[in-house]
């Protein structure tokens, strides 16, 4: 009984493991990687793991026992390094014998409910990442300056006006559009010299880059199906975000006769 009461407890963690790096946007490898270092060091090597870019499918029997799976979709979303970080720290610890499945269970429950940073510290964040974007991208520092604005006011819009209101394409439509017209009016008032880099370092904040690389690892090691996925989802936001930044900037420039973009300097 408690040989079948340890593997049970087993499989709810290794389960739960997969669930939360998946869920904190860790590439497939690295889920079934864990998922099978987390089950070989409680001497359970009969659990099979199956994960796509949406979903995770253990199962385990054989040898007399009977048989369990269990199925779990993980909606794509965002990425938490600080989670993934914490559940490798965690695998490390498990494989050198340091918890109990109980333990380890108990401290992966604690990881999947980590908090977000505040508000005030990722915005100065989205403002500082910002402003070195436009930095790198070849603006001057008041070009940087100006990207700092509109990636603070960018992020405020999504985090305290539009949050799980909108879809994933009309959040980054909007957040593209509303990005372009703030950098005009920088622009209008002065701050700011190049438009294109003040809208490229305002919008980079919305830019799935972790995703696109996940995407391409995905598939580097032959798993196509949630390379392809993620790779389709990172297309999307790309066009989303064009689409906004083109639909508000040629709606400025319609009001305004076609001079808007004329007179401010590309």
């Amino acid at each position: 009984m408690e040989q079948s009461q340890r593997e049970n407890q087993v499989f709810e963690l290794v389960a739960l493991a997969g669930e939360v790096l998946l869920a904190s946007g860790a590439e497939i490898s690295r889920v079934i990687d864990t998922m099978q270092r987390i089950s070989a060091a409680y001497g359970c090597n009969q659990l099979d793991c199956f994960v796509v870019s949406n979903g995770v499918l253990l199962s385990t029997g054989g040898g007399g026992r009977q048989y369990q799976a269990k199925v779990s979709h993980i909606p794509l979303g965002s990425s938490r390094l600080d989670r993934i970080n914490s559940v490798n720290q965690l695998s490390r610890e498990i494989s050198a014998g340091q918890h109990t499945p109980e333990q380890a269970y108990r401290q992966l429950q604690e990881i999947a409910q980590m908090p977000v940073r505040p508000v005030w510290y990722r915005s100065l964040c989205c403002s500082i990442g910002s402003g070195a974007f436009g930095y790198v991208f070849g603006g001057s520092a008041l070009d940087a300056v100006a990207c700092g604005v509109g990636g603070l006011l960018l992020f405020l819009y999504l985090q305290l006006l539009v949050r799980r209101r909108l879809s994933k394409i009309a959040l980054h439509m909007s957040g593209g559009a509303l990005a372009t017209l703030i950098s005009m009016a920088l622009m209008t008032l002065g701050l700011g010299e190049h438009l294109p880099i003040i809208i490229a370092g305002s919008v980079a904040q919305l830019l799935p880059g972790m995703a696109f690389t996940n995407a391409i690892r995905d598939i580097a090691d032959e798993n196509y199906i949630s390379g392809s996925v993620r790779m389709l989802d990172v297309i999307l936001v790309i066009v989303c975000l064009a689409s906004g930044v083109y639909f508000a900037g040629s709606l400025v420039s319609s009001f305004a006769g076609g001079e808007l973009f004329g007179t401010l300097p590309l």
